[in-house]
């Protein structure tokens, strides 16, 4: 192990090495880790045991400084081992009844992913004149960092975590006062991945008419996206609105007619719609 604080108060040793660039303060990380006393094999804290663990923002949800310390030396892909005196730890006091007074203890940590949100905390604390002030470029980096969260929180399946991220970058985007067609244009292609994503999301929320709403914005900004009518297909045959399902679909199949998916899709509408028409047919013969 090697001093990374300059008075051995934080030893680490890397187990595998990362790549790229460091962790950066203010960064929004996902790691596993787990926490050992001195010679105790079982963790008295760890995040192991979930398949996708909760993203966490340096500066906030950190409670060892030694950690957030040994964090900022780590590169995405990094597994390392770092060894904490009580002053990087849990002090002289410890944290009765789990840690002991003046308690060395060894953490295990592997970066499996980090998003430099810094930039993200800065713009969010401008009011909007001054947002509205800072270059288009900004804000689109900005978004980009947004979407990028609300995508790794989808993929976690955290949905409700990823509609909020997503409803944040269109509320930045549409808050932005444009000045001529160049950038009102650059503002509805960042709006277009926001509203398909919120779209699908929305699906896997079972809200299917919010679904249809998105798509629908999505599909005003580019009328043949093929993913917006798959979407809205989607959404209308949760809804039991099968003419609208396969008219969606439809249009889909007419811009990819190979497409597994949508083709599978529109049958299973077909299928649905049949039967429907064949149940009202029947109701329809007993009343008669």
């Amino acid at each position: 192990m090697h001093d990374i604080s300059g008075d051995g108060g934080i030893l680490k040793e890397v187990v595998q090495p990362g790549e790229g660039a460091s962790i950066p303060p203010n960064a929004s990380i996902l790691i596993y880790y787990s926490g050992f006393l001195e010679y105790s094999d079982q963790p008295f804290e760890t995040n192991r045991d979930f398949k996708y663990p909760r993203m966490m923002k340096l500066g906030r949800d950190m409670t060892l400084v030694g950690l957030e310390q040994g964090l900022l030396t780590m590169q995405k892909g990094e597994f390392s081992r770092f060894l904490f005196q009580p002053l990087y730890a849990y002090g002289d006091i410890g944290c009765p009844p789990l840690i002991p007074a003046a308690a060395v203890v060894l953490y295990e940590v592997e970066i499996l992913d980090f998003l430099d949100s810094g930039q993200v905390d800065d713009f969010t604390m401008l009011i909007p004149e001054e947002q509205n002030a800072v270059p288009l470029s900004t804000l689109l980096e900005v978004v980009n960092t947004l979407r990028s969260f609300g995508n790794r929180c989808f993929n976690q399946r955290r949905y409700d975590d990823a509609k909020d991220r997503y409803k944040q970058g269109l509320v930045l985007l549409g808050n932005r006062e444009t000045h001529g067609d160049p950038e009102k244009q650059r503002i509805k292609s960042a709006l277009l991945p926001f509203y398909l994503n919120l779209s699908l999301t929305e699906l896997h929320l079972n809200n299917p008419r919010k679904a249809v709403k998105y798509g629908n914005k999505a599909l005003e900004i580019d009328s043949s996206n093929t993913k917006a009518l798959f979407r809205c297909g989607q959404a209308y045959l949760e809804l039991l609105e099968y003419e609208s399902a396969k008219s969606f679909l439809l249009r889909a199949q007419a811009k990819k007619p190979f497409d597994s998916d949508i083709n599978n899709l529109l049958m299973k509408a077909a299928i649905c719609c049949k039967d429907s028409l064949d149940k009202q047919k029947e109701m329809y013969t007993k009343m008669f």
